[in-house]
């Protein structure tokens, strides 16, 4: 079974009206039988369907929840080791308050100029 075929047959399962199911979605009818015919549904559709209908896809949809977790993983080691500094160093925070300060600096002198 593909994607869309999994989140029928949950849908149909739990008896969850299409029109209440668009209504909530603020999607139209259409879109959601359209999804029921892709084979490849992205992670934000199959996690807003899981919140919506209470049901957790991680088990019907392993590898797309994997790799949701890899991409945030590297979003995250990304985030921590900004311009090769980690976030949590006190080098981090001094250079990114001396930028802010430069930036408001530059405004206040440039409003001085008006």
């Amino acid at each position: 079974m593909h994607n869309g075929e999994i989140i029928e047959l949950i849908i149909r399962r739990d008896r969850m009206n299409i029109s209440e199911l668009s209504r909530k979605l603020n999607v139209s009818r259409k879109s959601i039988y359209n999804w029921f015919k892709q084979e490849h549904l992205s992670i934000e559709i199959i996690t807003k369907l899981g919140n919506l209908l209470h049901h957790d896809f991680v088990y019907d949809f392993p590898e797309k929840y994997e790799e949701l977790h890899h991409h945030l993983t590297n979003a995250k080691e990304a985030a921590e080791h900004v311009n090769g500094t980690d976030i949590n160093s006190a080098e981090y925070w001094r250079n990114k308050y001396i930028n802010l300060l430069e930036i408001y600096t530059g405004m206040l002198i440039k409003k001085q100029e008006m």
